[in-house]
């Protein structure tokens, strides 16, 4: 789709589900230090609040633009940077072997020194609960 046919309001997806796999959590944390026991000790979590071991909450965040590209692409750029964040949150934990798809909300568009500023709203929910485990504004520069 052409940039010029997005507004304020449309939403794209559901997208397809994808599984997060205790071997990603743990990649994850070997990539990052962040080697939490909730998160790669699955006899110590099984124990814990979650009853299992949980995905990263910047994990989940880092699996946005995987699951991002199967919900909307725009032709006619030249480029297309991820500029930041607003806000973020996480709702609900992830638990290991469950898995995602988000969907996604155009929250503003607006021309921003020769590119287009998107802010998208990204909801990732989980197969195994009813809120979501991120909730994320994302903020993209497109160049036409």
């Amino acid at each position: 789709m052409r940039i010029e046919d997005v507004h304020v309001g449309d939403t794209f997806g559901p997208g397809p589900w994808l599984a997060v796999e205790q071997s990603r959590i743990d990649a994850f944390a070997g990539a990052t230090g962040d080697d939490q026991w909730i998160h790669v000790d699955p006899a110590r979590a099984a124990a814990g609040p979650f009853g299992g071991t949980v995905a990263h909450g910047y994990l989940t965040l880092s699996l946005l633009p995987l699951l991002a590209r199967d919900l909307y692409t725009f032709e006619g750029l030249t480029m297309a940077l991820n500029y930041g964040l607003n806000r973020v949150r996480f709702p609900a934990p992830l638990p290991s072997g469950a898995s995602v798809r988000a969907t996604a909300e155009v929250v503003s568009l607006e021309p921003a020194g020769g590119a287009v500023q998107l802010v998208m709203r990204v909801t990732v929910h989980s197969d195994r609960g009813e809120k979501p485990v991120c909730v994320a504004e994302t903020v993209s520069r497109l160049y036409p």
